[in-house]
């Protein structure tokens, strides 16, 4: 059985019963212990359930009130953020008016931007810069900078955003639930990103899988309201929306 076969089975055991125990998931996909150790480790590194001594319980949302400082984000889960940032750079075309959201994943977008005859909106100073040094034509947003993500935010910053209409936009999530929605810890970065959704035609989130059933503190948009492009999800529930694009790694 593969390893993506296995991490199914598993989800799907833990998700009817709230847990398993290693002798149990033995059983169930007649693995080695060994095996089963080693998925159960490699699930709970990425967010799919939380391993506990002698198998694993079901990951319970638990709601973020603050934001990971954006040196520190950098570094997580790295090779699924460019995989994400790669495909979602080769959805613009030269003639798209782009919005792009602060944070470290739409950050990686950047390197792979072929088509530098789009136009784009950014509320990041840092994404502005590196627009700017591929030649790109970019509009940043004025108002409050919040340091701790590198993000313009407040009125002067929704204000700005009244007056477009955006062809594509790409953003990051702290928290993606089916039920509540994307959210982030911090009312005013939400509403950056809740009236740059508005007024935008197609919306991209770049999450990956250890975003899904998180919860933080301010609802941005509706689950419905964006494609999420992510890396391969190993929880069966969530195979069945069509608004999630699995980008291979």
């Amino acid at each position: 059985m593969l390893a993506e076969e296995r991490f199914s089975r598993i989800l799907s055991i833990i998700e009817a019963e709230g847990s398993a125990t290693i002798q149990e998931l033995m059983t169930a996909l007649d693995a080695s212990e060994s095996t089963v150790r080693r998925d159960l480790i490699t699930m709970d590194e990425n967010g799919l359930l939380t391993k506990v001594h002698g198998g694993a319980i079901a990951r319970r949302p638990s709601v973020s009130t603050h934001d990971e400082d954006v040196r520190n984000r950098k570094t997580m889960n790295a090779e699924q953020k460019n995989a994400i940032a790669k495909y979602a750079a080769s959805l613009i075309r030269p003639d798209d008016f782009v919005y792009l959201d602060a944070g470290t994943s739409t950050e990686a977008m950047i390197p792979f931007i072929k088509e530098t005859q789009a136009v784009f909106v950014t509320n990041a100073i840092g994404h502005a810069k590196l627009l700017a040094e591929k030649g790109c034509r970019v509009y940043l947003l004025g108002g409050e900078f919040k340091s701790q993500t590198e993000a313009i935010v407040g009125e002067e910053a929704m204000e700005m955003l009244s007056k477009y209409n955006f062809t594509k936009g790409f953003w990051g999530t702290n928290g993606i639930s089916v039920s509540k929605g994307y959210s982030t810890p911090e009312i005013k970065e939400a509403m950056v990103k809740k009236y740059s959704m508005k007024n935008c035609k197609r919306c991209y989130i770049l999450a990956d899988a250890s975003k899904f059933d998180q919860l933080s503190s301010v609802k941005f948009a509706d689950f419905e309201q964006a494609t999420i492009l992510t890396t391969e999800l190993y929880k069966p529930a969530l195979k069945k929306y069509k608004n999630i694009v699995e980008v291979k790694e």
